[in-house]
């Protein structure tokens, strides 16, 4: 979670002088709202952050003969292996969907990278970053509108009033998703032979 493994990639491959003029690299990150701050950004986690953020400079500077260019983006909750086991997270996760949703400005992984990469890092202009340099694709989630709709939320949740106030559905199918399970279209009750030749591999 922190900047070294990004860094040494950074520095092998610039040394294998594979990196083209204006070469850019993106980590990425979250803060989150007040609500988990205590679990995220103040704990172990939150020094990671810190850590990478520090390195984007540093990358910056190793790439500044090749007019190179490291950022940090700040992303939005997302369902993810790591996300999940973090406490809090995905109950905020939950209420966060539900009202994001019904507002029509909910996105997925894939939506979210889309929106960076055709709203923040190309767009043949100057690329919009926060005060500490880092991109902010997590701006809808940040609204105030937003947060203080789940900030609401968080006050009622109860674990009966949960399926009702919060997305469960949605947050148990991402994470479904994310192991191949629960996707549209696949009929997993079909019996399959998973051993299959493969041409070109002895």
């Amino acid at each position: 979670m922190g900047g070294e493994d990004w860094k040494l990639w950074i520095e092998a491959l610039k040394a294998a002088d594979v990196l083209a003029p204006g070469a850019r690299t993106v980590a990425y990150s979250y803060i989150g709202p007040a609500l988990t701050e205590p679990v995220y950004r103040k704990g172990t986690i939150g020094r990671a952050k810190d850590d990478l953020e520090a390195t984007a400079s540093s990358i910056t500077d190793t790439l500044k003969d090749l007019d190179g260019k490291a950022y940090v983006s700040v992303n939005k909750a997302l369902v993810t292996q790591a996300s999940s086991a973090i406490p809090v997270i995905p109950l905020y996760i939950s209420l966060l969907y539900k009202v994001m949703k019904e507002q029509g400005i909910h996105e997925g992984c894939i939506e979210q990278m889309q929106r960076l990469f055709q709203q923040r890092l190309y767009t043949n202009g100057s690329v919009p970053t926060d005060e500490k340099g880092r991109i902010r694709i997590d701006d809808w989630e940040m609204r105030e509108d937003v947060q203080a709709q789940v900030a609401s939320l968080w006050a009622e949740a109860t674990t009966e009033s949960l399926p009702q106030l919060g997305d469960l559905e949605g947050y148990k199918t991402d994470f479904f998703n994310l192991f191949g399970f629960e996707v549209g279209g696949v009929a997993y009750e079909t019996s399959v032979d998973e051993m299959v030749e493969i041409p070109g591999l002895a």
